[in-house]
């Protein structure tokens, strides 16, 4: 009876553990897809056989696919929203007035039948039983004939067609630069569940979120086509397209060719086609090969080929400073719009200059890490993905090209800064598809989530910074982190304590204000009066500089943050007591005259994101003559 009841009480503690969310645990899915595709009318039919475990202690009873293609419909909800914007995006909208009389519309409203995008079911069964469906917008609702038990695995098979959309946003087919087809989120996808449940967002041109597994995948298109792709060729020496060895010959199947790819621990699949792409590799000093495929076009090959060694040096710069790449292999592609981060490789455009074209892939080959392997839900945490990939990349950037600056993200700050100080900021909890504006979301994903990387420098020191990266990768890589568990993550490096600054940042719009108020003189000592103008709280740099040339810094620890914050080397440093955040004012003594000082500053490396700055400055105006003259 001891044993039974010592047994239950065990069973029953993990249940409750579980269920108050305190282990982790992932979904798995193992798609099995076969996709042919018509290049003359850009539609194309699948079969897919997807296992799906359910890894978590709740039972299902229905499921969601998401079906990105029908975004790209006149009376889609992507449409309406594109429509209703004060600043839609402009490469979804077109301009039929004049330069003068603009009459801005959305592209997605003109597109006729055989131009929109579609994704449809036309059957679906569960462990060889028919299932019960609906097709709501871009998502699929279906009905288990069977519930899913926790630790369970169950089969789904879909039979499905599709067409391509005409290029407008991500996927489509004959981008502006010629590309053909452009294939992201192009098929049923299932959709996350998590500690928080389904995750069965519509698609209103943001981010996203997958579940992890493996893909294998063939795809029969145009034998004159070639393509780049996620995952590892299988078959080189059927398909040609400087893939298979010397010597061999190449199958084809009428007049296509099929490609089949396997994508081991992904959670997402996508690939590009054309008929003139250019296919280069680089063998990369970690053995990764990188790919490179680019239109035949004598405008763009010498900037393509200039690429190539510096994407090599990007990804040292990511396996040093983040973790090292795990595949075996990551492909630039030109395709698409913009640039967009997909699994083993990234879509950018191509008509760019050099500077711009490593800049791009810099940005889309960082997500290889921040979304691809720390995968980060991007509906919910979208500054996560974004803000730490401009974080990095900026930082590769100004190792790669050589710039060399003492604080390469002045332009992230610059755009906070426009944000605190405009009176329309909303906090980075807000969900990606719903920001007021496009550039509201832009800012506070891309430049505010920059700043909490680089700001976290400031407070808790930049070598802890670069530790807690890398340790970040060890504990998450594969899995779906939240800012919570990064945020952890720094505290156990550091050892400070740090949920106000990952809630004032994230989940409110508080702003950073500090203001030296007073400086004051008697004897040999100098008083500073500090002023807390603003809400959020922060550790404070002061930096003293004499009259002689010499300087200290006066650190003064945040009292909520139980730690102080390691002298950087080289610099004369002072801790102070801690401040409260209850009490606005503060004050300290420097040890010197008050004309023995020339200046006094807040955080004079500017990485304290202070939204105004002209307070942050004490200047000595009335230094002696013999001072004046040293």
């Amino acid at each position: 009876m001891k044993k039974i009841l010592v047994s239950f009480l065990l069973i029953t503690s993990g249940f409750i553990q579980a269920q108050n969310n305190t282990s982790y645990w992932q979904q798995h899915v193992d798609y099995k897809m076969e996709v042919d595709m018509n290049v003359e009318n850009f539609r194309y039919t699948g079969t897919q056989e997807l296992v799906y475990t359910n890894n978590s202690p709740d039972t299902l009873n229905r499921v969601f696919y998401h079906l990105f293609f029908n975004a790209f419909q006149p009376d889609s909800e992507m449409n309406a929203r594109l429509e209703s914007m004060a600043d839609p995006d402009g490469r979804m909208t077109m301009n039929k007035g004049t330069k003068e009389n603009p009459e801005i519309v959305s592209r997605i409203s003109g597109l006729s039948e055989d131009q929109i995008g579609y994704l449809r079911v036309n059957s679906l069964s569960q462990n060889g039983k028919e299932l019960q469906y609906e097709e709501v917008g871009t998502v699929l609702e279906v009905e288990l004939a069977q519930p899913i038990l926790p630790g369970e695995k169950t089969t789904f098979k879909m039979y499905f067609e599709g067409q391509v959309p005409e290029q407008i946003r991500r996927s489509g087919r004959n981008s502006a630069e010629g590309v053909a087809l452009s294939m992201s989120q192009w098929y049923p996808k299932l959709a996350e569940y998590d500690f928080e449940g389904w995750h069965a967002d519509p698609y209103i041109a943001r981010e996203f979120h997958g579940v992890w597994g493996d893909f294998d995948v063939k795809i029969s298109i145009d034998k004159d086509y070639t393509i780049g792709s996620t995952g590892y060729l299988q078959n080189p020496q059927e398909i040609g397209h400087g893939y298979q060895k010397e010597g061999t010959k190449v199958k084809t199947k009428g007049d296509k060719l099929t490609w089949h790819f396997k994508a081991p621990k992904v959670h997402d699949f996508t690939w590009a086609a054309d008929p003139e792409y250019i296919h280069d590799t680089l063998l990369a000093e970690d053995g990764t090969v990188l790919h490179f495929l680019y239109k035949d076009n004598d405008e763009i090959k010498e900037n393509w080929k200039k690429l190539q060694p510096k994407t090599a040096e990007l990804l040292y710069f990511f396996n040093e400073h983040i973790g090292p790449y795990p595949w075996d292999q990551y492909s630039v592609v030109q395709g698409g719009d913009g640039g967009m981060e997909y699994a083993m490789l990234t879509l950018i455009t191509g008509e760019r200059s050099f500077s711009s074209l490593v800049g791009v892939t810099a940005h889309e080959m960082a997500h290889a890490w921040f979304q691809h392997l720390m995968a980060t839900n991007e509906s919910k945490h979208e500054w996560m993905d974004e803000g730490f990939t401009t974080y990095i990349s900026t930082e590769a950037e100004n190792v790669v090209l050589g710039t060399n600056a003492e604080n390469p993200h002045t332009g992230s700050y610059r755009g906070y800064n426009y944000l605190a100080n405009s009176g329309k900021e909303q906090p980075q909890t807000t969900h990606a598809d719903r920001y007021a504006s496009n550039g509201l979301y832009g800012i506070a994903a891309y430049s505010k989530g920059a700043v909490f990387l680089a700001q976290l420098g400031y407070v808790i020191g930049e070598e802890n910074l670069a530790r807690t990266l890398n340790r970040y990768y060890d504990e998450w890589k594969f899995k779906h982190p939240t800012p919570n568990d990064f945020i952890r993550v720094a505290e156990k490096v550091s050892g400070a304590e740090l949920d106000w600054y990952l809630m004032d940042w994230t989940q409110t719009t508080n702003t950073i204000d500090y203001a030296i108020d007073e400086v004051t003189g008697s004897d040999n000592t100098t008083k500073v009066e500090l002023m807390r103008k603003s809400l959020m709280p922060m550790p404070l740099d002061i930096d003293v500089t004499y009259t002689d040339g010499s300087k200290e810094t006066f650190y003064i620890p945040l009292q909520m943050m139980r730690w102080e914050k390691p002298a950087e080397e080289g610099v004369k440093w002072n801790v102070e007591k801690d401040w409260a955040w209850g009490f606005p004012e503060y004050s300290f003594e420097i040890p010197a005259e008050k004309s023995k000082i020339s200046k006094i500053v807040i955080d004079e490396s500017q990485l304290m994101a202070d939204k105004d700055r002209s307070n942050n400055v004490w200047e000595n105006k009335q230094q002696d003559s013999t001072n004046s003259g040293n």
